[in-house]
């Protein structure tokens, strides 16, 4: 495990280029940053609000999830989120240009129902994109999330489920037959198996329109675990980023628990992409504190569509 950056207010989303630079977010900051090999931060673009998960597109543009923003607060060293911002509007889908920052705003409702707080996403094959609601907290009160499919050129965009329980990060299987969540409160991973892009087959029988479509349960994290986003290996292992024991777990596809990776030092364990040489390395927010890392996985990652095919 390595540091590659430090100083960074609450990094997410990272996505690891062909150059050897890192794109991520810095929720806190409210911006898009690239850092350089060198560990070196420039910011690319201010997303305002919160930007969360982020992911490249078909366009070679970045495509982020805005959840609006949060209350932030300060405890032994580490930068903390909170409820929903005091400013908080709204959530959005954006787009950015890496080489001149511009913002473009996408997606704010669909069908009619606002987004709170979109958190994850990833492209398909076809150039869609699935992307996680997770929804907003409040003191007394929690948004209940959902899972969408959306069209990149900003024409459409359709729920895949709702209501779910904060849904977080998001992936597909390498045969893309298969879309994976994580269930932060739970610390579980679940799945559906898709019968076509942006439609999921029932894992059971549908209770109700207001129910949802049930899901598959592929594992629990160990010990008092809470998940946050996702990435899939070229073996088809589900790495997850595990909050609280401050961890990357992997899951094989059959369920089975593969490793847990320690992340010394910080609880807060958000995101892994995978990139650099053959992409055998994990690279990993760890975000209370503020730092990048970097870990060399057994295993190629999966490549991503738009960025490492």
């Amino acid at each position: 495990m390595r540091t590659i950056a430090e100083g960074l207010q609450f990094p997410e989303g990272p996505i690891a280029l062909p150059d050897g630079s890192i794109v991520l977010v810095e929720i806190a900051r409210g911006t898009l940053s690239r850092v350089t090999p060198d560990g070196t931060v420039e910011v690319v673009a201010d997303c305002g609000g919160g930007p969360n998960g982020a992911a490249m597109g078909p366009d070679g543009k970045v495509y982020v999830c805005n959840n609006g923003g949060f209350t932030w607060r300060r405890l032994d060293g580490m930068l903390l989120p909170g409820h929903q911002a005091d400013d908080y509007t709204g959530g959005s889908i954006q787009r950015v240009d890496l080489d001149t920052g511009a913002v473009e705003t996408l997606y704010t409702e669909a069908d009619g129902w606002p987004l709170f707080g979109p958190n994850d996403l990833v492209f398909d094959r076809d150039g869609g994109f699935y992307f996680t609601d997770l929804g907003k907290g409040r003191v007394r009160d929690l948004d209940r999330g959902a899972i969408y499919y959306a069209a990149a050129d900003g024409s459409a965009i359709r729920a895949v489920c709702r209501p779910l329980v904060t849904p977080n990060g998001v992936g597909l299987s390498p045969d893309e037959d298969r879309l994976y969540y994580a269930e932060t409160m739970t610390g579980r991973v679940r799945y559906w198996d898709l019968a076509e892009p942006g439609v999921v087959a029932p894992a059971g029988p549908e209770l109700s329109s207001s129910q949802g479509t049930p899901s598959h349960l592929l594992g629990v994290v160990p010990g008092d675990g809470r998940v946050d986003s996702l990435a899939v290996d070229a073996e088809g292992n589900v790495c997850v980023a595990t909050l609280g024991t401050g961890a990357v777990t992997a899951f094989a596809p059959d369920g089975g628990l593969r490793a847990v990776v320690p992340v010394p030092g910080d609880p807060m364990v958000t995101n892994v992409c995978f990139g650099g040489p053959e992409l055998r390395t994990a690279f990993l927010t760890a975000s209370a504190h503020g730092t990048l890392r970097a870990h060399e996985w057994h295993c190629p990652g999966l490549p991503l569509n738009f960025l490492n095919r």
